[in-house]
This record gives C-alpha cells, structure tokens and sequence, in this order.
C-alpha cells in the first residue's frame, strides 16, 4: 500500500475542489471566514475523502471488470483498509464539525450520511445525481452554518431572557446577575437560545441560492459520470452543457442586498432599488472592479465545463466522456469563487480560484475520476 496508491485511491487532485464550499458559504452570509470556517473545511475535506474510499470499496467488483488498474482490484489496496479509512475519516470530519457548534455538526451529519448512502445504495440508482447534488449543497450550508458560530455562542447569553428564578426589581431572591450567568453556562453547554437560532436560520436562508447552484452543477456532472465506463450517450453531455450555460447565466445575475445574517427584507429592496432609480451613481473603478472579477470567473467556468462536454457529446466515447467530467470536477473551483465574489466576498474568491492551477497540475498525475 503506496503513498502512491491511496493517492488514486482517495482522488487527491479532486481534493482541490472542496475548500470553496466552506468559503462561498460563510460569503454568503455576509461574515469574513474564521476559525468555524477553518473547521468547517477540515470537515468537509475528511467527509469528502471518506466518499472517495467508501466508494471504491462498494464499486470493488465492478471495478475488477471496468477498471482493473484500481487500487483495490489491482491489490494494491486492501478492501478492508479502504474500508477502515472511510470510517475513520467520517469520525474524524464530524469530530471537527462538532467543535464549530451544534448546528454545523448537525449539517455535518447530514452531509456523512448523504455520502454513505450515495456510495453503498444510491450510486447506480435514478436517485444518485440528486444526492451527489444534495451532499454539495450541505457541503455549502456547512461552511454557512459553521462561520460565526463562536460570534453566536457568545451573544447567546444576552440573547437569552431571564428565567423565572431572576429578580427584576428590589427584593429577595437571585440577582440579575446569576442569571446571566447561568443563561452564559447553558449557552457555553450549547444549548440552543432563540436569537442564536435565528441567526443560524439566517446564514442558512442566505446561503441556500448558493447551495442550490452547486447542487445543480454536481447534479450535471454526476449524471455524465455514470456513462464514462462505458461512453455511448450524447444525450447526458449535451443536457449537462445547457445546464452549466444556465448556471453561467444565473451566477452572473447580482444579488439584491443582503445583510449579515441573509437577505435583505423586500420593503428595504425596494427602497434600496428607489433611491437608485431617483439618484443614479456614477461607476467608478471600486465599483466596477468586483463585476469584471465575477464576469471573468463565471466565464472560466463556463469554459473549464463546456470545452470537454461539447467533444463528448460529438464522440461519446469512454475517455473523451472521463476528460468531461474531469473538467467539470475542476470547473467547481471557479464556480465557487463566482459564487463568493457575488456575494461580495472578492478575496475568498481569488483564493479559491488560486487552487485551480494546483488541481490541474495534480490531475495530470493522478485522475479525479
């Protein structure tokens, strides 16, 4: 069992793609990423690793006939190794996501289950893409749910009204005091406080049109993916390429404004959109500067996906099928640092898409399908 071997087993050029959902989620809420940010993408990095051996361990059989040079069928792996992996780094992702609250484990959760079920039951079935596409979503609300969580725990006591037990005037019986206290206590314990709640439901609210582009991106590819053993099928690569001009379309579309903890509330959008209309501003090269970036990263994506899907569809063979998906693996980290610079977040973008170069020289070496 090679270094070499488990990079192909755990697809370490595809790695490349994943700390962007973190990042495109906590812009989406309007907060700068931070240590539950951090924590999130150690998270997401374990569970999507644990995907890759999970699946390779289900798909044994069927590789030893389409893909014998696998590391498991090859021997170079053993199944029960490949196996232990993927436990161990599940519980090593949901250990992290733990440490970045309550409601990010519980996304967290979600996310390991979506991925076990994808890989042992719903690979080969119709309902395969959509769970690809829902575990890259959660992936998103990950990031979302996880960045401010310390900012959240913090305020929880304040946030909190005083019980029953808390004086609020002269006389006997506990002081205010003692009961913050113990509103702090129950807050550091983790337990929920309504403010603390809405400001999760906030950040999950806003980041959810960005989730869904994702999702809706992953469900594209993963539907080309299913024929590249075999190739044969125009039709998946041609469907894929109008939903990704779609995606193109639907990303460059700029957001209404948006708050910290989500999107702005209609009556505020439309006297937003009034003042406007009545005072028109001038462009100025601050102002024009994040729309050239995201026109420039939307365009990126859309030609990291297109390119590859447009030769499968003229020959659906199995490797120009493979070359498709690979691009529209890769085409993820420009889509995500579109999705964070629309969000207002231009620095999380760039270094987003400072990974693209890294994947595509490792994807030389090691596939990411």
């Amino acid at each position: 069992m090679t270094v070499r071997a488990w990079a192909e087993l755990l697809r370490v050029s595809a790695l490349f793609t994943v700390p962007g959902d973190a990042l495109a989620g906590a812009a989406a809420t309007g907060r700068r990423p931070d240590r539950g940010t951090a924590l999130a993408v150690g998270a997401s990095l374990c569970l999507y690793e644990a995907g890759m051996a999970l699946n390779d361990w289900a798909d044994r059989d069927e590789d030893a006939v389409d893909r014998p040079h696998r590391p498991i069928p090859s021997g170079r792996i053993a199944p029960g190794a490949a196996l232990a992996a993927a436990g161990a780094l599940t519980a090593a992702g949901l250990g992290l996501a733990a440490r970045a609250g309550r409601p990010a484990l519980a996304v967290a959760t979600g996310l390991a289950a979506t991925v076990w079920a994808y890989d042992l039951r719903l690979k080969h079935t119709p309902a395969g893409p959509a769970a690809m596409a829902a575990a890259r979503g959660l992936d998103l609300l990950l990031g979302a749910t996880a960045t401010g969580a310390a900012k959240t725990t913090t305020r929880r006591g304040s946030d909190t009204p005083p019980g029953p037990g808390v004086a609020s005037g002269p006389g006997p019986g506990p002081s205010p005091g003692a009961g913050a206290g113990a509103a702090s206590a129950s807050a550091s314990a983790g337990g929920p406080g309504p403010g603390a709640a809405e400001a999760v439901r906030g950040r999950v609210r806003g980041a959810l049109p960005a989730a869904g582009l994702l999702g809706a991106h992953t469900y594209a590819v993963t539907a080309v993916s299913r024929h590249e053993a075999q190739g044969g099928s125009t039709t998946a690569p041609l469907a894929a390429l109008a939903a990704v001009t779609a995606l193109g379309a639907a990303t460059l579309r700029e957001r209404c404004g948006r708050g910290p903890e989500g999107p702005a509330p209609a009556a505020e959008r439309g006297r937003a959109a009034e003042a406007l209309r009545s005072h028109p501003t001038r462009a100025t090269p601050a102002s024009t500067t994040p729309r050239l970036l995201l026109t420039a990263l939307t365009g990126t994506y859309f030609r990291t996906a297109a390119g590859p899907l447009v030769h499968a569809a003229l020959n659906p063979s199995p490797p120009l099928t493979q070359r498709a998906v690979g691009g529209g693996i890769r085409a993820m980290i420009p889509l995500q640092a579109a999705l964070a610079t629309r969000a207002g977040a231009a620095g999380s973008g760039l270094a987003v898409m400072a990974l693209a170069p890294l994947a595509r020289t490792l994807a030389r070496k090691v596939s990411p399908t």
